[in-house]
C-alpha cells in the first residue's frame, strides 16, 4: 500500500506536512495524492476511533455481530441481497464471508429489544434469509489496531488470612 494511505490510515490527523517529512515526498505531491485518492474512491471518509465505554451519556448502544445465511438471487450472486440489508440504518457494516454463513453484520441499537426487533422483524422475514446467528459485544479490547483502555475499577474485594 502507498505510504500516503499507511500514514493517515494510522492517524487521519497527520497534515501533508508531516507526511511529507515521514515519506520524503514533497507537500505539494502529497497534497495532489491525497486529492486524487479521495476523487477516486479510495479514500473515503477520515473518522475518529472513539472509546465508547469511557463516554458518559445515557444513552449506550448495543451492538450485535450477526451471520447471514443467504440464498442468492439467480444472476445477481450476493450483491443485491446484500445492498438490501445493509441499507438498513441498524447494518453499520456487512462482509461477505467464506464458511459456514455468507454474510457477517455489524448492528447497533438502542437496547437488546431494539436489535432483536430488527433480526425478527426485518431480517429474517426477508425473501433471501435461510438464518441468522446473532452474537451481542459484551466488550471491546481491541479496534481498528487500537488498544482501548478501560476506566473500570478493580471491585473485588481484598482477602487476608
Amino acid at each position: 500500500m502507498d505510504v500516503i494511505l499507511e500514514l493517515l490510515q494510522k492517524d487521519a490527523r497527520i497534515t501533508p506536512q508531516e507526511i511529507s517529512k515521514l515519506a520524503k515526498i514533497k507537500v505539494d505531491e502529497v497534497r495532489r495524492r491525497i486529492k486524487k485518492y479521495e476523487k477516486e474512491g479510495i479514500l473515503l471518509g477520515y473518522r475518529a476511533v472513539v472509546n465508547k465505554e469511557l463516554v458518559k451519556d445515557k444513552e449506550s448502544e448495543v451492538r450485535a455481530l450477526i451471520e447471514v445465511k443467504v440464498a442468492p438471487q439467480k444472476d445477481l450472486g450476493f450483491d443485491k441481497v446484500a445492498e438490501r440489508i445493509y441499507s438498513f440504518p441498524e447494518v453499520k457494516s456487512c462482509y461477505l464471508l467464506s464458511g459456514s454463513y455468507d454474510l457477517l453484520l455489524v448492528v447497533e441499537g438502542r437496547d437488546l429489544k431494539t436489535v432483536s426487533r430488527f433480526v425478527s422483524e426485518k431480517l429474517s422475514p426477508m425473501e433471501n434469509v435461510r438464518g441468522t446467528v446473532t452474537h451481542f459485544l459484551l466488550k471491546k479490547y481491541k479496534e481498528d489496531g487500537i488498544i482501548l483502555k478501560c476506566a473500570e475499577e478493580d471491585r473485588r474485594l481484598a482477602i487476608s488470612y
